[in-house]
């Protein structure tokens, strides 16, 4: 028995469509990767550019391991992908109506918006900062994943703080080895990073 990994994208996604648009997860592996995320396991997955790292933000001790195995200080903090707002709403404040025009302009899609946290984010995913890096992905891949473990997912570039982004399942299986269990996929097409941008502000931190 095998899972769809084919939603439908939103026309705003806006030339992310990965090389992954067609491909399937046996439902035998994403009963794995749920019962991993559920013991506070680390996961490697596709995303737009290149693989991430991921866990349950909601697990204090998952997100500990997340960090130290990458070697990212706690301070910066991390970036939330899901496949819904819904599943990103606990740990934002609400937006207003303007805010979330713009955000439904690049959602989904390789956009990253900073927004207000809510009491219910914690430290060690919004590191020193009041406000927490969120978006819902275009990635097909990702986004299926975050719709099977019914939950938003902590998304980090899967590499060694200080080392290139991985971009195939084989070279991360080779750097984290079994600390990390890795999800079989394609990257995407794009060529950078997700775009962050302040949603208050309006500021773009990256391009």
């Amino acid at each position: 028995m095998t899972v769809s990994l084919t939603p439908a994208l939103s026309q705003r996604a806006r030339g992310t469509r990965p090389r992954c648009a067609s491909f399937t997860l046996s439902a035998a592996l994403i009963r794995e990767v749920k019962t991993h995320l559920a013991h506070g396991g680390v996961i490697a997955y596709p995303t737009e550019s290149c693989y991430g790292l991921g866990c349950d933000p909601r697990n204090y001790r998952a997100v500990r391991r997340l960090l130290k195995i990458k070697g990212r200080p706690q301070s910066k903090g991390l970036i939330l992908i899901a496949d819904r707002f819904s599943h990103l709403q606990r740990y934002v404040l609400p937006p207003t109506t303007e805010q979330r025009r713009l955000l439904d302009q690049t959602w989904p899609g390789p956009h990253t918006w900073l927004m207000p946290a809510s009491r219910h984010t914690p430290h060690n995913l919004r590191g020193r900062h009041d406000s927490i890096a969120v978006r819902v992905t275009a990635h097909p891949g990702a986004a299926s994943l975050c719709r099977a473990v019914g939950s938003a997912l902590v998304s980090t570039s899967a590499n060694r703080a200080g080392l290139k982004p991985l971009k195939t399942y084989a070279a991360c299986a080779k750097a984290f080895g079994p600390s990390v269990l890795v999800v079989p996929g394609r990257i995407g097409t794009r060529k950078t990073p997700s775009t962050i941008q302040h949603l208050v502000s309006g500021k773009i931190i990256r391009k």
